[in-house]
């Protein structure tokens, strides 16, 4: 445990930091677990409207730093391919 005031100060605020980005990441899973729900059930209209909330809430989370840019794009890309994939499956 830190004893030195700085560290203390320090110590507060990492735990702050990893708190708000469990609740930023979580968040971001909750929309991509809801997203892909719909594209495994093959609804194209909940699935496309569902879309631009998840994109939003990947990059919010990369602008703020707890993923990097690449995974966001990554997860952007697959997202969309999977979703455009709906309507070609059937």
């Amino acid at each position: 445990m830190a004893t030195h005031k700085d560290a203390i100060k320090r110590a507060r605020q990492s735990d702050e930091r990893r708190l708000r980005n469990r609740h930023y990441r979580s968040q971001m899973r909750k929309h991509i677990k809801g997203l892909r729900a719909a594209i495994d059930a093959g609804d194209a209209d909940t699935a496309r409207a569902l879309l631009p909330g998840t994109v939003s809430v990947i990059q919010h989370v990369c602008q703020k730093g707890i993923i990097h840019k690449r995974n966001a794009a990554r997860r952007v890309s697959r997202l969309a391919n999977a979703v455009n994939g709906i309507g070609a499956e059937g």
